[in-house]
């Protein structure tokens, strides 16, 4: 089983049409594979770390996206919150290039 995520996961390159024109391949090097069984799974595995600081806030996570969600009351809190998001993605090496 391990050898089959592993080569599942391993050499992954994306490119990007738009307008008639397609980029170059990139290798992905970080993330989860968008469209496929395994995705949603590995990355409610790979985000179980990321929590709200604030126990009256909630991040909800689906298939692949998050969502931060804070109630009025509590919209002092959301600059702490992103830039924890932010980090923590910095940490996992999901930073956009």
């Amino acid at each position: 089983m391990y050898n089959w995520i592993k080569d599942f996961c391993d050499s992954r390159m994306h490119c990007t049409k738009f307008r008639g024109g397609v980029s170059e391949p990139a290798d992905i090097l970080a993330s989860v594979v968008q469209g496929s069984g395994l995705g949603p799974a590995a990355y409610i595995g790979n985000a179980a770390d990321l929590r709200p600081i604030h126990p009256d806030n909630d991040l909800v996570k689906y298939a692949d996206d998050t969502y931060l969600v804070i109630s009025a009351v509590n919209s002092h809190t959301c600059v702490d919150e992103l830039q924890r998001v932010q980090a923590w993605a910095k940490e996992n090496n999901l930073e956009r290039a």
